[in-house]
């Protein structure tokens, strides 16, 4: 191998081609609180990669995990649509799987328990494991049994000594977050019943490329997978994809059902779903090139229009202190002269400042009191969940921009 270039984080091999360059970011969910301002800001190079061996995306930087996730601001159940899918998804595989008080489900970045709530409403057993150590603390205060730990192969062996398998292992949103991915495979195979099931979930590529998604894109995502990367990286593992859904949430994502090789075969919808990939080109190189002129026609567009705005005297405000914000306001160099302020949901976000910024994060509720004329919808991905609840604001005049997949304003 050669020294100095990056290794494919799935296959090992160094002959990656980068597509796109973001720049020098912060970290997307370090949020600084007040006293913080004034200290330095660490930032690190945003590449992609194309793997043209098994056709994983991925970013070529990695920032250690105890940096990005030892303390961590996301907490899932403040979005109503999270739980929702979580909600549905158990409530399916609870009669489908003969889940009971004798079963055991596991979740791999557990979060606060957020998913896990709903098998433990029906009964089943659950196990969190959650590396963010305040949020496996709000986890276990609301009765979610979580081990605050990294997953990997070392924890599942220690697991399965200890007679601990699953019948089910969620994994939603975290498999673009590992940096050691061999790792982290071989412990759902290791942690997972012979005749169990893996159910992840992760964002689709190819929405990313094909809705110019480029804010997805931050230190914490280190993978943007096809059914054909998760195919080579899954095989290496002796495990096999036996079902795939393409759902909408977090701007499309891909829901696979994996189980160990020899207790089932990959059902039409993987074949379908590969032959589709085939076609369209997630093994090529060439699918992914055209990205970066989308994201320089974007900026373009969306700067344009705020700078239109501000020069006509109107106020504009963020909803959303996501990762994903923190990139576009980053790579578009959007901040304190355009944008006054960010408003979040979360209470956990709130009183701190965006990255690199610094735009101050204040509860909605200050949308109505100062009731700018837009706000820029940074969560884009949550935008029908956050306009029904923003309903007054809008009826007051208020209106959004939304800058993902295509730019408009409603």
């Amino acid at each position: 191998m050669s020294e100095g270039k990056p290794a494919c984080r799935s296959c090992g091999q160094t002959d990656l081609m980068n597509f796109l360059s973001l720049g020098r970011t912060p970290l997307a969910n370090s949020l600084p609180a007040k006293e913080d301002l004034g200290k330095p800001e660490a930032t690190y190079p945003l590449d992609v990669a194309f793997c043209p061996h098994c056709a994983l995306v991925q970013i070529t930087e990695t920032v250690p995990a105890e940096v990005l996730f030892k303390e961590y601001l996301y907490f899932s159940s403040f979005s109503d649509t999270v739980l929702q899918n979580a909600r549905e998804v158990v409530e399916r595989l609870i009669p489908r799987r003969h889940l009971n008080s004798k079963s055991l489900v596991i979740e791999v970045a557990s979060n606060d328990g957020y998913l896990l709530q709903y098998y433990q409403q029906y009964g089943v057993p659950v196990l969190g494991i959650e590396p963010a150590v305040n949020i496996a603390k709000v986890a276990n205060e609301h009765g979610i049994s979580t081990m605050a730990e990294f997953f990997g192969e070392e924890l599942a062996q220690k697991l399965k000594k200890e007679g601990i398998q699953a019948d089910i292992v969620h994994a939603n949103n975290v498999l673009a977050h590992v940096s050691n991915l061999n790792s982290f495979v071989a412990g759902i195979e290791c942690i997972l019943k012979d005749g169990g099931m893996a159910v992840i979930e992760s964002p689709y590529v190819k929405d990313l490329i094909d809705r110019g998604e480029f804010d997805t894109i931050y230190h914490e995502h280190l993978c943007y997978y096809s059914l054909t990367s998760l195919t080579y990286l899954f095989e290496r593992h002796n495990l096999v994809i036996l079902d795939v859904e393409h759902i909408p949430i977090h701007g499309g994502t891909l829901r696979v059902f994996v189980g160990k090789k020899g207790f089932a075969k990959p059902g039409p919808a993987v074949e379908e779903l590969m032959a589709e990939e085939a076609t369209w080109g997630a093994n090529r190189l060439e699918f992914y090139q055209d990205f970066a002129q989308k994201v320089e026609a974007l900026k373009k567009d969306l700067v344009g229009l705020l700078k239109g705005l501000k020069a006509s005297g109107k106020r504009i405000a963020a909803y959303g202190a996501a990762a994903k914000g923190c990139t576009l306001l980053t790579y578009f160099g959007i901040g304190q002269e355009t944008i006054d302020f960010v408003v979040d949901r979360s209470t956990y976000k709130q009183g701190r400042y965006m990255p690199g910024t610094h735009l101050p994060i204040l509860p909605p509720a200050k949308l109505l009191e100062v009731q700018p004329d837009y706000v820029l919808m940074l969560s884009w991905n949550f935008a029908e969940e956050i306009m029904r609840q923003q309903a007054e604001y809008r009826a007051r005049g208020g209106q959004f921009i939304i800058p993902v997949p295509n730019l408009k304003v409603v």
